[in-house]
């Protein structure tokens, strides 16, 4: 893929899934690669890909929810590459559970990890992109940053947050005529490992909500999904929505609006108890 050749590019949440597929698309298109993930063995993978298709590559072990550690990561990627000209803002967790059974430490746990880590990536490197004098922030929404689901209060909520956040910046990043690009990715059902790693609520079939998803929502590969991401981040653009259930959520919240709120519960309902045609 054009547009990437040269470029030093962090992706956070590197170890799997839509992360370690851009790490890999990122290092065939000659980008220079700082990957990291909590888990470690997911990250060795990534990083022997990288090196096996000779892209240079730094992988390291990171708590995005740890903001003295990703500050010190963030300059010692700097002094590592010489500069820094894209951050993908990746790594995220899932809770299934509704609001009035679920605990405060799980929907606090979701925040510290999709919002504040996106909020500690931006922050940390966002001086050696604008430094770079062509710098481009790339932080992952969902389709739930789009549409409230029932069930998926505490991650619709963060990333939701992550959506503002990033509409934000990119404003103020052309207000202030600094030389960085900012993209809100929003991606629908990718077939990643997030439904079988996530936590639930007390009472939840985790394993039978993984296989429903997994056979039901999830429709793209992460490569496809990469690839949509990448071809969008190369054409500058501020939004990009990653499948046709994604561009369907965002088609039905722009013609409805607040309506879809009246008409959800029961179109889910009636997907999951289905009357006989």
């Amino acid at each position: 893929m054009e547009g990437f050749a040269g470029k030093v590019a962090v992706v956070t949440g590197a170890g799997s899934g839509i992360g370690q597929a851009l790490a890999t698309e990122l290092g065939r298109s000659g980008a220079r690669l700082a990957i990291s993930d909590v888990d470690t063995e997911g990250l060795a993978v990534t990083e022997e890909r990288l090196v096996a298709m000779g892209a240079q590559v730094k992988a390291e072990r990171l708590d995005v929810t740890e903001r003295e550690a990703f500050q010190a990561y963030a300059d010692a990627v700097a002094a590592h590459f010489g500069k820094v000209n894209q951050i993908y803002n990746n790594a995220g967790i899932a809770f299934t559970g509704d609001i009035e059974v679920s605990e405060f430490k799980d929907i606090e746990r979701v925040f510290d990890v999709d919002y504040w880590g996106v909020v500690n990536g931006t922050k940390v490197f966002l001086p050696h992109l604008i430094a770079s004098g062509d710098g481009h922030v790339i932080n992952i929404s969902s389709v739930f940053g789009l549409l409230g689901m029932p069930g998926q209060a505490a991650y619709c909520a963060a990333k939701f947050a992550v959506r503002g956040f990033t509409e934000a910046l990119n404003q103020e990043m052309a207000m202030a005529g600094h030389p960085v690009k900012v993209t809100a990715v929003h991606p629908g059902g990718i077939k990643t490992g997030i439904a079988r790693n996530m936590t639930t609520a007390e009472g939840l079939d985790k394993d039978a909500l993984a296989r429903d998803f997994d056979t039901q929502l999830a429709k793209l590969t992460p490569d496809k999904a990469a690839q949509i991401i990448l071809d969008g981040v190369r054409k500058n653009k501020p939004r990009v929505l990653v499948g046709s259930d994604a561009k369907a959520f965002d088609v039905a919240v722009r013609l409805a609006g607040s309506a879809v709120q009246r008409f959800l519960p029961k179109l889910l309902a009636r997907a999951n108890h289905p009357t006989p045609n």
